[in-house]
């Protein structure tokens, strides 16, 4: 409280009047400090050890695997043969949405990924609700990858020993299990790499990006042998709303490019690296993903892909006839989806290492080890939760989570990238998006067009997801923000 003789508040600038609640909300952080603060945390900073080697297989790391191995069983039966035109459309629209990303991460090159973008373009609100999609992009699309790890590593202990884990202690409820422990120790096994540092950690994740494009390649080449064009007949059997849907599913495939770009602290040259890394990781991506979605579909009769998620291990005994081949293709997509879950984890905390920077979330989430340069705290508590989320919730749902997050996040950088270009258009940038804001926009309309797509359930849990954020975000972060209570020195050069 003022003392009753203080001078009126317009008389010195040490008082001055309080923006009202629209401002606050609005403030936005600028690009310079956004950089200037890139890798510093409480008690140390992140190294800087990444080359464009290692962020590409980061890239492909937290995307290949997830939609061919994991989740092509749940979207054939959405899309029937046409799936391979849904890997398309989801590729298609993650390629508008990874330009924007392109250029953003070369300009903006921090550890926030799109929650960074939005708080520099469009203010402290956008961004928490940026940041809170990515966590929840991130987080649950670890379980999910998790779930399906479980179910390869069946196909795995029966092809070699012929014992498989029960299915009450390798299905979460409701799929007819209790608990799904080989989930919950994939996730566990991440979090070990992840706490050695970030250069062990893309060490391990190139090792196993190399063995799954190996595996996905030795696919192509065995089950093309089965191929039947009767399989292809009737191609759209559910009509175009079967394939936006399967599309929007097959679209939580996409986000390796996002990983990347969380990695912008750690990156030797990010600015010149981290637009490379995102287009050569997705291109080569997608061709992938629809060759081997291609061969699947001519090799089994999509009505077929309901029964498991471990579906290209059984296309490979199915077509050779012997289980070697399965067997050897299950052990593949055991070591492909773990670097999988290593890689979005790894982009996970990096998301909640910058919003704990900027005072929105506890500072519990920015501590960094000095000796391994990697924030410890964060990524034990982040792992555990994804862990137990994993052993309790099935796929199917957890992977429309992912997707709606994804896509919601993917949205805002589109048009942040064009605030940007009008705000700032004079700033440095190492990559830009070309007939901008065309693609921008075209990027803005098919995240909104597959967001359409998606279940009543999925937009019902979407909505309660974010109504939660804003409760945490009114109550904790509008608060704690670095924004609404800037550092003494900063406060003493403003004097």
């Amino acid at each position: 409280m003022l003392d009753q003789g203080a001078p009126p508040h317009h008389d010195g600038p040490a008082t001055p009047s309080s923006p009202g609640l629209a401002a606050r909300l609005m403030r936005r952080k600028p690009v310079e400090r956004l950089v200037a603060e890139g890798g510093q945390g409480e008690g140390g900073t992140l190294r800087r050890s990444l080359g464009l080697w290692q962020l590409t297989m980061i890239s492909i790391g937290a995307t290949l695997g997830t939609g061919i191995f994991v989740v092509l069983g749940e979207a054939v039966p959405k899309a029937g043969p046409a799936v391979t035109l849904s890997f398309v459309i989801a590729g298609l629209t993650a390629l508008f949405s990874a330009l924007s990303y392109a250029e953003l991460a070369g300009t903006i090159p921090v550890a926030g990924s799109s929650y960074s973008y939005a708080y520099a373009t469009m203010g402290e609100l956008v961004a928490w609700i940026c940041g809170w999609c990515l966590v929840l992009e991130y987080g649950v699309s670890v379980a999910a990858v998790a779930v399906g790890w479980g179910e390869y590593l069946n196909e795995l202990l029966d092809g070699t020993i012929g014992v498989t884990i029960p299915a009450a202690l390798s299905a979460p409820p409701g799929d007819g299990g209790i608990f799904n422990l080989p989930a919950l120790i994939v996730v566990l096994l991440a979090m070990t790499f992840l706490l050695g540092g970030a250069r062990e950690s893309a060490r391990a994740n190139t090792i196993m990006v190399v063995v799954k494009i190996a595996a996905l390649v030795l696919f192509c080449a065995i089950g093309v042998q089965g191929f039947r064009s009767g399989n292809y007949e009737n191609f759209m059997p559910l009509g175009m709303a079967g394939v936006s849907a399967a599309g929007a599913t097959l679209f939580f495939s996409y986000i390796g490019f996002d990983a990347a770009s969380t990695a912008g602290e750690e990156a030797k040259n990010a600015q010149r690296d981290l637009p490379r890394a995102i287009m050569l990781s997705l291109i080569i991506v997608t061709v992938l993903y629809v060759l081997v979605a291609a061969v699947a579909v001519g090799a089994r009769p999509w009505r077929t892909f309901t029964d498991s998620e471990a579906s290209l291990a059984q296309i490979m005994t199915d077509v050779t006839g012997q289980e070697f081949w399965g067997t050897l293709l299950a052990f593949c997509a055991v070591v492909a989806i773990a670097s999988v879950v290593l890689t979005v984890l790894y982009g996970q905390t990096r998301v909640l290492f910058a919003m704990s920077r900027d005072g929105l979330v506890p500072k519990v989430f920015s501590r960094v080890h000095p000796k391994s340069g990697a924030p410890r705290a964060n990524t034990l508590i982040v792992s555990l939760f994804c862990g137990v989320l994993a052993a309790a919730i099935p796929l199917g749902q957890l992977a429309d989570a992912t997707s709606i997050g994804t896509l919601f996040a993917f949205a805002l950088v589109n048009v942040a990238v064009v605030v940007l270009r009008r705000t700032r258009p004079d700033m440095h940038r190492t990559f830009r998006v070309p007939l901008a804001p065309v693609l921008p926009a075209l990027g803005f309309a098919f995240c909104v067009w597959m967001m359409g797509s998606l279940s009543t359930v999925t937009w019902v849990v979407f909505g309660v997801w974010m109504a939660v954020g804003l409760v945490f975000y009114f109550v904790y972060g509008h608060r704690r923000s670095r924004l609404a209570t800037p550092d003494t020195s900063e406060a003493q050069k403003q004097q």
